[in-house]
């Protein structure tokens, strides 16, 4: 049986006994590393004459754009390697992003009453 390690408080001390330190996510990032993790890929868009990145689409595994998924959340992301490309390949996550994430049951964005 494999249960999560828990501390004398009841919190989830996994990573410490990894020795990786605790991270604070932003909605919007976590919600792109969730995409990510489930299949999703980071598509960038650069200028023509530059090369510069001056957009990031965050494609899901179904087709679908997310929107919270900006160019500063990509940036973020990359700063601190939970995402990465290989052989010049769309932008997917790294084991260190899966390490980042808290589980959810549904990863859904709910509708917000007016």
């Amino acid at each position: 049986m494999n249960r999560p390690s828990l501390s004398r408080q009841g919190r989830d001390v996994s990573r410490l006994e990894h020795g990786l330190p605790q991270v604070n996510i932003s909605r919007p990032q976590q919600r792109t590393l969730h995409a990510l993790a489930q299949g999703g890929a980071i598509i960038l868009e650069r200028d023509e004459d530059t090369g510069d990145i001056i957009g990031a689409d965050c494609i899901t595994r179904d087709g679908w754009r997310l929107s919270d998924c900006t160019l500063d959340v990509f940036r973020s992301l990359k700063r601190r390697r939970f995402i990465a490309s290989s052989g010049g390949g769309p932008y997917r996550i790294t084991r260190d992003g899966l390490l980042s994430l808290r589980s959810q049951l549904d990863n859904r964005v709910t509708m917000k009453r007016l």
